[in-house]
């Protein structure tokens, strides 16, 4: 089985100046804990999740209506393909100790994987799903 096969193909994006407040309410209305933020030819340049949005802006008493997305936003993107194997996003995932991963074709995105997405599927075993959320809580710290 590959990638495309289980991610989410409706993915909410942001540019780097899209303010904090305007990613919580698209997370807030999307469902999503994650946003990708990309440039002008949608290319991915980062990422801020709802984690970042409490440790990195609230938590330091900053406001969430004048801080941008490029104050906070995660710049390390981990990234697969539609068409990858699930066992290796998987073991990306747990090797990187992430939950969640963009997927990406011709520079653009084009989906997101989530462990969530992983536990949801009728076709990934439940024990896979098992091994990799292990791996990736196993860290003391965590990248998203």
């Amino acid at each position: 089985m590959r990638v495309k096969d289980c991610m989410c193909k409706k993915v909410v994006q942001a540019t780097s100046d899209t303010t904090l407040d305007k990613i919580a309410q698209l997370m807030q209305e999307n469902d999503v804990g994650c946003v990708p933020i990309c440039n002008e030819e949608k290319n991915v340049i980062g990422f801020v999740t709802d984690r970042d949005i409490i440790t990195r802006c609230v938590a330091t008493n900053q406001s969430c209506s004048q801080t941008k997305a490029s104050d906070i936003m995660t710049t390390k993107v981990i990234k697969t393909t539609p068409d990858t194997e699930i066992d290796e996003a998987t073991n990306t995932m747990s090797h990187n100790q992430i939950r969640r991963l963009p997927v990406i074709e011709n520079n653009q995105i084009v989906g997101m994987l989530t462990i969530g997405d992983l536990a949801q599927s009728q076709k990934v075993q439940p024990r896979e799903v098992g091994d990799t959320m292990e791996c990736i809580c196993k860290c003391n710290h965590h990248q998203e």
